[in-house]
């Protein structure tokens, strides 16, 4: 008693048409969804670059108030982690639990006082790196 094996076409395996139609319904969903996910990505740097700011912003107002003054542009924003020798025993710092970050684009905070509209400026120039700009590559900050 033999069995007879059978071979049915489904049993072989897809064929080279049918993993093309794969490869391109997949190309396509990913020529979809990646800009989406790609904008969704530079939205949330520039979150961050306005989040860090604000926590400047914060922790400016509280060396303000113990030493009476803003960080002059020379000492700049590290001077929220190490007194300057200007700031005297009024310090009391630091300011910020961690180090001075750079912007979410890997460039140092431009900081400024006295600013041109306020006390100070805290400006990250945003992806490109230079002054000016839309979307992404706008300029960020308090000024």
């Amino acid at each position: 008693m033999f069995a007879a094996r059978i071979h049915s076409k489904a049993s072989k395996g897809f064929t080279l048409l049918e993993l093309l139609v794969v490869i391109v319904i997949i190309g396509l969903l990913a020529a979809y969804v990646g800009p989406k996910y790609f904008s969704q990505l530079g939205k949330s740097e520039v979150t961050v670059a306005k989040a860090q700011i604000e926590a400047f912003d914060k922790a400016l107002d509280t060396y303000r108030l113990d030493v009476g003054r803003y960080p002059s542009t020379e000492e700049g924003l590290n001077a929220l982690l190490v007194a300057p020798p200007t700031a005297g025993a009024k310090w009391n710092g630091p300011y910020l639990k961690k180090g001075v970050p750079p912007d979410p684009w890997g460039r140092p905070y431009q900081y400024k006082a006295p600013g041109a509209k306020a006390d100070y400026e805290i400006i990250s120039l945003g992806k490109d790196g230079q002054p000016g700009g839309e979307g992404e590559n706008a300029d960020i900050g308090v000024q």
